[in-house]
């Protein structure tokens, strides 16, 4: 459950309730207020540049760790304007949206995760955000067990079965 304490209404004390059939965090003086802790949008995606995938690495991240694109979906946005801004943002590059992979629940952070396909085109500048970026032939690309790992693991999988 979340560190949430206080009504963001009211002010009152939170409280665990038995709603929909789960444990919640509610408003202890009845003003109605639940808190749902809904899942956050992630937009991720594989990008493809030339004949190689883009691996990032994010400067909070470890040395060893690589990802692919993602970040948060932005207020009115839609999720596929939502990752050719962060291609832009993370990458410089612009891209075009081949196909959608799938959705992951990533419930370690909360998350779900929309991530799509795209095909890539320009100079790579790191943006803000990274340290870091390999490019990884798809045949030497290996999915991780969480997050964006799956989706990594589904687009191989269709990509091996010549789906894409």
């Amino acid at each position: 459950m979340s560190e949430m304490k206080f009504c963001p209404q009211c002010g009152n004390p939170l409280a665990a309730a038995l709603l929909a059939g789960r444990e919640r965090l509610a408003c202890s003086a009845s003003c109605g207020y639940v808190f749902w802790d809904n899942p956050v949008p992630v937009v991720a995606a594989i990008v493809e540049l030339g004949d190689s995938v883009v691996l990032i690495r994010n400067k909070e991240w470890p040395e060893k760790y690589r990802g692919i694109v993602a970040g948060f979906l932005e207020k009115d946005e839609s999720p596929e304007s939502g990752i050719l801004r962060e291609l832009k943002e993370e990458l410089g590059l612009d891209g075009e949206i081949v196909g959608f992979i799938g959705n992951y629940a990533f419930p370690l952070k909360n998350q779900v995760v929309l991530a799509y396909h795209i095909k890539a085109s320009g100079e790579i500048i790191l943006g803000d955000e990274l340290a870091a970026y390999e490019l990884i032939p798809p045949s030497r690309l290996k999915p991780w067990s969480m997050g964006t790992g799956p989706a990594v693991r589904d687009w191989l999988e269709r990509r091996r079965n010549k789906e894409i």
